[in-house]
């Protein structure tokens, strides 16, 4: 028997034959990669050293000026706290350098910089500048403690915060140093922190306000920081509608969340368990969307007055879906001291997108398109939230790029977080095509690399896996690419 002139067993044969070509050309290389669990800089997450804590001796002083804390793991941020009166000396002259100094030591890096401006200190007579009061700004002299308060023979002056000439000049430093800083790429987040006791909003130790003047303050302030940093990740304290307030009514907070203000929690681990933290039910109304940070107590405080716990300080990450954590102590003491907690959190604090499983053929052909099925996941406490796009590029032995192929239709800040024992896993596929038209790609093997960053195929996030090329692309494999002609 013949068909199409071609004897019927040679016919099988090649049937035979071509099937298992088709075989061949199916097999996949598949690659399951284990967490390296290395601490990461990422944006948007990790740990903040306090350089400055209010006090400018706190905690940088006893830092080389090369020392960034690369031994740190996981410090992605310097954080500068300082009291307006240090940076404005004299009105319209700046101290910028008390600033610029240790923020370009982080900088040069790879590190990102944070700022509070505050207006009221427990140890500092005037930390709005004194020059503002002569000018005509109206103040109060208070004597500071939760038992005491306004006194005329007070040695600290609390400004009154909705002064007109208080506002004036501080709208006017607020705008010199929004001209400075915003939109500035290494600036991480700015503190609301003009308003209230060392920043945090609350006045109960010194001018004593009521909630509702409070409140409206806060408001205030957020509006003038909104005006001045509209391109920059804005935070505002928790203690703003009241410390240790339980009741689920947060006026001053909700309105910084409708404005795209994120929350910050300066009370963890100041007092012992129950009382360990307050405002997790806070938290919840901003992680889905907004990085929360958190700030332990003065490290050596808390463990003087027996509230330090490092479970403790691991399950607040976990509880309020935390992005950063501070390093609230000189850095070197709590490292030594809490180095395996720190490492604990350091594998869930923020996003940690993880590659659970890469699928991808053996073998390709040069303007031919082929399927890559990929499982990713996040294996921190909170979303991604800049957002990113996975990536194939391929390399040859001299390390050039042969194809760069980014797939936009997976967000990783889709990716779900669950709890560690719970994380979500999703499953997508990509459909690439190397050398289509041009550049010329030419047979051969390459290596195969994966990122994940912006959506032309630049990577943006480091990955907890081996093998990177040094721009946070990272060798998983080979491929062999056939000649499409």
């Amino acid at each position: 028997m013949k068909l199409n002139n071609y004897p019927l067993n040679i016919l099988l044969a090649w049937i035979i034959f071509s099937g298992l070509c088709l075989v061949a050309q199916a097999e996949n290389v598949v690659v399951q990669p284990q967490d390296t669990g290395v601490a990461l800089n990422n944006p948007q997450m990790g740990w903040t050293m306090h350089f400055y804590s209010n006090f400018p001796g706190n905690y940088g002083s006893d830092l080389e000026p090369s020392d960034s804390l690369e031994w740190f793991e996981g410090c992605t941020t310097v954080y500068l706290r300082i009291p307006w009166a240090y940076l404005e000396p004299e009105e319209g002259k700046f101290n910028w350098a008390m600033l610029d100094t240790p923020a370009q030591r982080w900088i040069a890096s790879g590190k990102k910089v944070a700022f509070r401006f505050t207006t009221s200190e427990s140890w500092l007579e005037y930390a709005t500048p004194k020059w503002v009061f002569d000018a005509g700004a109206k103040g109060i002299r208070y004597t500071f403690g939760w038992d005491k308060g306004p006194d005329p023979n007070g040695k600290l002056v609390d400004p009154v915060f909705d002064d007109p000439v208080y506002l004036e000049k501080l709208r006017n430093f607020l705008a010199a140093a929004g001209k400075r800083y915003n939109g500035n790429p290494h600036v991480a987040f700015i503190d609301v922190g003009t308003f209230g006791m060392w920043g945090e909003g609350h006045t109960g130790g010194s001018s004593k306000l009521t909630p509702e003047q409070n409140i409206a303050m806060a408001k205030r302030h957020i509006d003038m920081h909104k005006e001045a940093f509209p391109d920059v990740l804005l935070c505002i304290s928790d203690d703003v509608d009241g410390s240790a307030n339980r009741t689920g009514n947060y006026p001053a907070t909700d309105y910084a969340r409708q404005l795209g203000v994120t929350l910050r929690d300066d009370s963890i681990l100041v007092q012992k368990a129950p009382n360990q933290w307050y405002h997790v039910d806070m938290a919840e109304r901003f992680w889905k969307t907004l990085p929360v940070i958190l700030e332990h107590e003065h490290y050596g405080s808390s463990v003087r007055k027996k509230a330090w716990d490092n479970d403790l300080l691991y399950q607040s990450v976990e509880e309020y879906h935390a992005s950063y954590m501070s390093i609230h102590w000189w850095a070197r003491q709590e490292w030594e001291k809490c180095q395996d907690v720190i490492r604990k959190i350091n594998l869930r604090l923020g996003y940690r997108l993880q590659l659970r499983e890469l699928e991808y053929p053996k073998e390709i052909t040069v303007g031919e398109p082929f399927t890559v099925r990929w499982k990713w996941a996040n294996a921190g406490v909170a979303p991604c939230y800049p957002g990113g796009f996975v990536a194939m590029t391929l390399k040859d032995e001299k390390g050039g790029l042969v194809a760069v192929l980014s797939d936009e239709t997976l967000d990783v800040k889709t990716l779900e977080v669950g709890k560690i024992d719970a994380i979500p896993v999703k499953e997508h596929t990509s459909t690439f095509t190397a050398g289509l038209i041009a550049p010329v790609t030419k047979p051969g093997t390459y290596d195969v690399y994966i990122s994940v960053g912006q959506r032309d195929g630049t990577p943006v996030f480091a990955l907890p896996l081996p093998d990177d090329d040094g721009q946070r692309r990272y060798k998983v494999g080979q491929i062999i690419v056939k000649d499409g002609k």
